[in-house]
């Protein structure tokens, strides 16, 4: 994904730059990147997000946990949309792609770094695999309460 949204965000600055100019290797190389971006988007990251989802919450906190999920995919869906043509019109074409280049390089980073893997466990090694990760409050306890003090 991240190699086709930078070959992606080249190719439509060079046909951005080349506007007098025919281009039609770009052009190709343009409509070649969109299609192997999806083609690993769905075979990746798309059904990754809704099965390791699914895969983390307990069963008594599934059904609201996975909603949460699908609320801030589809609002994050929701704003890329409606700020693409700003965006592009900003910082160009090419740009915003390189843009979307990096932030599939930190969300990368991000799943590497901090998403456990969960190949082969069972539910119940759920909630012992991401006991490390739940955030402790001021006052050391473990559901994040915090405590007010004056």
């Amino acid at each position: 994904m991240v190699m086709s949204l930078l070959i992606l965000g080249t190719s439509l600055t060079v046909i951005d730059h080349n506007e007098d100019k025919k281009v039609a290797w770009a052009l190709g190389l343009s409509i070649t990147t969109v299609m192997t971006y999806m083609a690993s988007y769905s075979i990746g990251l798309g059904p990754i997000t809704w099965v390791y989802s699914s895969e983390i919450f307990p069963l008594r906190l599934r059904a609201q946990g996975l909603s949460i999920c699908v609320i801030v995919n589809r609002v994050t869906s929701g704003v890329i949309t409606m700020t693409f043509l700003s965006l592009s019109k900003a910082i160009t074409i090419g740009g915003a792609f390189f843009l979307f280049g990096g932030i599939a390089i930190a969300a990368w980073v991000f799943f590497y770094t901090f998403l456990p893997e969960t190949k082969g466990k069972m539910l119940e090694e759920m909630d012992e695999l991401f006991d490390n990760f739940r955030w402790r409050g001021p006052s050391g306890d473990r559901n994040g309460e915090v405590e007010l003090q004056n």
